[in-house]
């Protein structure tokens, strides 16, 4: 049972994406929760290869400035407990995809300008492991500022009420 089985429609989503990452010349791997001291260890650092984690205050400051925030939970998640302001939601099974997409088509399914890959994005999920996998998937694709909010919706909600 193809997409509604014991392997749900997310589990699908995210094996096209990785095999959509490999045909990009990445490694599945190379998005999945990595080790200490690999690329998307937790940590600040851009210049150590190390996964930029924001804090809420940090995210927060950003959204004032010019930078695209991706939201990689599921619809149905988005539906059903809302979402942080000013994000926008790319299930993380679409990423890879929506991340190549041409600029006009980008425009048109998500209402918002492509990044260019010297620009700046940040990845939410609900708690952090999904948008490790993105900040994986965007980083392979050549994403030079990306960056993940590690705390996620969880800790998103905890200081201020989403948006619905």
């Amino acid at each position: 049972m193809l997409g509604g089985g014991v392997m749900g429609s997310g589990v699908w989503r995210w094996w096209r994406a990785a095999r959509a990452l490999r045909a990009a010349g990445g490694e599945w791997w190379q998005a999945a929760a990595p080790g200490p001291g690999a690329v998307g260890a937790s940590s600040r650092g851009l210049c150590t290869g190390e996964v930029p984690s924001l804090s809420y205050q940090e995210l927060k400051d950003l959204k004032t400035a010019n930078v695209l925030h991706i939201d990689v939970r599921e619809r149905w998640e988005i539906d059903k407990y809302g979402k942080i302001p000013k994000s926008i939601n790319i299930p993380l099974g679409e990423l890879v995809e929506a991340l190549q997409m041409d600029p006009m088509e980008f425009k048109e399914q998500y209402n918002q300008k492509m990044p260019a890959k010297s620009d700046p994005v940040v990845f939410s999920c609900l708690a952090g492991t999904r948008s490790k996998q993105a900040l994986g998937f965007a980083m392979s694709l050549g994403f030079s500022r990306v960056h993940q909010y590690g705390g996620g919706f969880e800790d998103w909600v905890t200081h201020e009420p989403p948006e619905k």
